[in-house]
């Protein structure tokens, strides 16, 4: 387990166990943000974050274009005031066991399994700045009654 989600609270590791649409920051290799929603899994022990994605995606090619082990990524998720980031080194996996492992931790956290792809990979980043707050109430549905 990473320092940075050892010391993080278990409300802060329950948050990142709801359902909740985030987004993956990768770098272009202008140095630019790319930003896009993603689903995201958080391995707390191993200190990783997970995402699936195509090969062809442009967030593993701005992965692939970075120097070995120097590509940097964000994972973020927000609900009303309750947010919390992941940081760190991002790389791509392909072997079909973590391919698989990854697509079942997904299924877990996001309550459906995707279908099989044979071009799928997974991201992994290496946790090493976890930041957030969600010690505020959850918000309310829009149609819950007082």
């Amino acid at each position: 387990m990473s320092i940075e989600i050892r010391n993080q609270a278990d409300d802060y590791l329950g948050f990142w166990s709801e359902y909740h649409l985030c987004t993956l920051t990768t770098v272009r290799p202008d140095g630019s943000p790319h930003v896009v929603p993603v689903g995201v899994t958080l391995d707390a022990d191993a200190g990783v974050a997970r995402v699936i994605t195509r090969k062809s995606s442009k967030k593993v090619t701005n992965i692939l274009a970075a120097h070995p082990g120097q590509a940097r990524a964000a994972v973020c998720q927000v609900d009303g005031g309750r947010w919390a980031t992941l940081e760190g080194t991002a790389e791509v996996r392909t072997h079909p066991d973590a391919v698989d492992d990854a697509v079942a931790r997904y299924g877990n956290r996001y309550r459906r399994t995707p279908a099989p792809d044979p071009e799928r990979v997974v991201i992994e980043i290496t946790i090493e700045r976890a930041m957030g707050n969600v010690d505020v109430p959850k918000p309310k549905a829009a149609n819950a009654a007082d």
